[in-house]
């Protein structure tokens, strides 16, 4: 009833604001050194976004009123904020060239359909975040916790390597543990994280394998604006399990070169959930990151980038195991030279190489008294890209390149076993299990991407890409190459991915229509593993090396308008699915550990005919007055097995987000809401259970009380709601706690920053 009555009122503020008188006027935008045109400038209105693009001659006219605030915006140049005067002319500096972001809103023959960007600014200087506060409250997102760690992000129905996650526009660490207790998103600084790109289906070819979304973690960049020595000291508590974060930063710029390094350090303990039982998810990191960057020249930028992250005493109440120690570190290098000549834009080209060392062990398990199980693991990654923009006329844009995945892992488990039957061995007996089998998977792939402007306010995309696949086997276990016909040989493959959209906008209206086509080849976990418990469930999975790739054809339409105080957008979409991925028991592959332990047959990975998913978002901005607003949004995913006739498992179930903020000079306050429905369509081949629906509601509020140093702080779960999510993970190998894990009671929080 209570958020039924904010809905009411949020809708019952909007029919009081009128609507001023808007007329044409007209400006120009040239370069501030040379004062020759820009082109392809967006020319925003503040206070209703309506918006408008320079011409190749400068010149702009927009529908608005004398003094409005006007931002000015272009990949190439700082933006600006001005008030609007007719026939003004406003000239524009050249800004640092970017090579973190994949995203451009300023310019539609770079902006990427379905596409969006998210900045938590509120969490920022609120609380300590974890990995899960990056998307928990993202529409259409949900998140796999295994513990307070290794929580990854669902989009919709896809997740792990369905999604493409990378860390500043294509660099990755991607995960040496089958359970994936070492996702990319804990090798990563979470305070470093400036802002998340995503992009909502497999809608552009430009940035690796896409088969159902992009997401593009975003650190810290310097700017030129920012000459001289600057440096940040911030902090951080909570209370539900007495959890630290402390961090600093110093960052040199000068005309030709800047330095920044970043450090942090983590204490996580085990936090209580809504009825005052502990949950194991204790875990301590320590990060840092340095970057240099060169400017040659206005027109060339190189950056050098290295990061490590040593994860030490990680509880996983999700998983069999824990983690005594995930180590990792990535090294890049970027490189870009733009306005190279009339019809070359710019040329860029991106490498990288990461490394993973994580230990896996049952040490502190109750199983550990009949067996003593270690894992090591390794995995390497080495990347790149190389692209060249082409610009044959001034509405139309070519992006060409070739990009590289190349994936090796290792390792085996060691167990010692001490018990069999109930009775203690005199003698411990020692098995290697091999786990990766020395496996590899290597990805090259060839893209061409076009975007044609048709008129001021339409444009429209068509990509495609070719990515040549093999992957191979060095060391198969036995009974593994005897499954598959005693011999398992390399796999190549040639995968055809594709895409296409229109984009209109006009006067704050904006609308989009994509098809795309993402194929994904089967990952190492679905083509390799052999008889180990990788999934939510208990069985053994057991890969597959004969899979074929999957095939997403997806549709989506959308729009937002923006009015005067009101935003409205909405998008509707369905996928197609074919060669879907998936497992089902295979009662002629019985379980291999502890075989007589339920249940006694293993799952083997395979390919499914056809599944679909479908679904909508829909979201509702009020800007009640200058310091007073209010948000909404709602999320729903339907994904449908066809070829058994169940729902697809782990799908998100129908969420919503509510808020309201104050911004008054030096301070702010804003409540927010979530509220999730009950899952009752779950995979009964995977052993999937309905999950209860939840309503929590958290309090922020920062001040700034002077400049260069804010504090936050926070109430999370004002309630005390005992609730899990339906995509968490239930405890395993626990001798006190049995079922889902549940998420932290009420909590609260502060966080400060001082910059100087």
């Amino acid at each position: 009833m209570k958020n039924k009555l904010l809905l009411s009122f949020i809708v019952l503020l909007t029919t009081v604001f009128s609507y001023a008188q808007s007329t044409k006027i007209k400006g120009k935008i040239v370069e501030e050194n040379t004062n020759n045109p820009i082109e392809y400038v967006t020319i925003r209105v503040l206070k209703n976004n309506v918006f408008a693009t320079s011409k190749n001659n400068g010149e702009f006219s927009i529908s608005a009123e004398i003094g409005d605030e006007i931002e000015i915006s272009h990949i190439s140049y700082k933006k600006v904020i001005v008030p609007l005067q007719n026939n003004m002319v406003i000239k524009l500096a050249l800004a640092q060239i970017e090579l973190n972001e994949i995203l451009v809103a300023a310019n539609p023959l770079q902006d990427i359909a379905q596409s969006t960007v998210i900045n938590d600014a509120e969490k920022r200087i609120s609380q300590p975040r974890s990995v899960g506060h990056l998307f928990k409250d993202i529409k259409g997102f949900g998140i796999t916790k295994k513990g307070a760690y290794a929580s990854e992000p669902v989009f919709r129905s896809f997740k792990y390597e369905q999604l493409n996650v990378q860390y500043d526009g294509g660099m990755k660490v991607l995960n040496a543990c089958p359970n994936r207790m070492d996702p990319i998103t804990t090798h990563v600084i979470p305070e470093e994280i400036e802002k998340i790109e995503i992009v909502k289906g497999p809608f552009t070819v430009r940035f690796g394998q896409n088969f159902g979304g992009i997401i593009n973690l975003v650190s810290k960049n310097p700017t030129k604006e920012q000459i001289g020595f600057h440096a940040s000291v911030e902090g951080g508590y909570e209370t539900n399990g007495n959890n630290l974060v402390s961090g600093a930063s110093a960052l040199y710029v000068a005309k030709k070169f800047d330095i920044h390094l970043n450090g942090s350090y983590r204490d996580f303990g085990d936090y209580e959930d809504g009825n005052g039982t502990e949950v194991p998810s204790s875990f301590k990191t320590t990060d840092y990151s340095l970057k240099i960057g060169f400017n040659p020249t206005e027109q060339q930028r190189l950056q050098l980038s290295w990061r490590q992250s040593f994860g030490r005493d990680i509880d996983h109440a999700g998983l069999a195991m824990d983690s005594p120690y995930d180590d990792s570190y990535l090294a890049g290098i970027d490189y870009k030279m733009k306005e190279i000549s009339e019809k070359i834009n710019s040329f860029s080209v991106k490498a990288f190489y990461s490394y993973v060392d994580h230990l896996m062990t049952n040490e502190n398990r109750p199983n550990f008294k009949m067996v003593d199980a270690q894992s090591p693991v390794e995995s390497w990654t080495y990347g790149g890209k190389a692209e060249l923009v082409i610009t044959p006329s001034n509405t139309t844009r070519i992006y060409t390149g070739i990009d590289a995945n190349l994936i090796d892992r290792k390792g085996d488990r060691t167990r010692i076993v001490k018990m069999m039957n109930g009775m203690i061995l005199p003698t411990p007996k020692t098995f290697t299990d091999k786990i990766w089998q020395d496996a590899s998977l290597n990805d090259v792939g060839i893209f061409a991407e076009g975007k044609f402007k048709l008129s001021d306010f339409t444009t429209i995309t068509t990509g495609i890409r070719a990515d040549f696949i093999s992957t191979s086997l060095n060391d198969a276990a036995a009974d593994f190459e005897e499954l598959y016909g005693g011999t398992i040989g390399d796999v190549t493959e040639t995968n055809i991915s594709a895409n296409a959209s229109v984009k209109h906008q006009k006067n704050g209206f904006q609308t989009q229509l994509a098809i795309g086509r993402g194929v994904r080849t089967a990952s190492m976990v679905e083509r390799y593993i052999n008889h180990f418990t990788v999934g939510v469930d208990p069985y053994e999975y057991v890969g597959n090396p004969n899979l074929k790739p999957e095939v997403n054809t997806q549709l989506e339409l959308s729009f937002l308008k923006s009015f005067k105080t009101i935003e409205l957008g909405a998008s509707v979409f369905h996928s197609f699915l074919t060669d879907y991925i998936s497992a089902f028991v295979n009662t002629s592959i019985p379980r291999k550990f502890m075989s007589t332990t339920p249940p006694v047959y293993a799952k083997q990975f395979i390919n499914i005919d056809k599944a679909s998913q479908t679904g909508f978002e829909f979201s509702f901005n009020v800007k009640a007055s200058e310091r007073l607003s209010f948000t909404s949004d709602i999320s729903f995913t339907s994904a449908q097995n066809k070829d058994f006739d169940e729902p697809l498992a782990h799908i998100p179930p129908f969420m919503a987000n509510l808020g309201a903020k104050y911004e008054g000079t030096l301070y702010w306050l804003a409540l927010s809401s979530r509220l999730v429905a009950k899952q009752s369509r779950v995979s009964e081949t995977f052993m999937e259970e309905e999950t209860p629906g939840f309503g929590t509601l958290d309090f922020r509020a920062g001040v700034e009380p002077f400049k260069g140093f804010s504090i936050g702080f926070a109430v999370l779960n004002i309630f005390d709601k005992t609730y899990y999510e339906h995509l968490n993970f239930s405890y395993n190998n626990s001798n006190t706690l049995a079922g889902n894990i549940y998420e932290p009671g009420r909590n609260f929080t502060t966080y400060f920053k001082y910059q100087f």
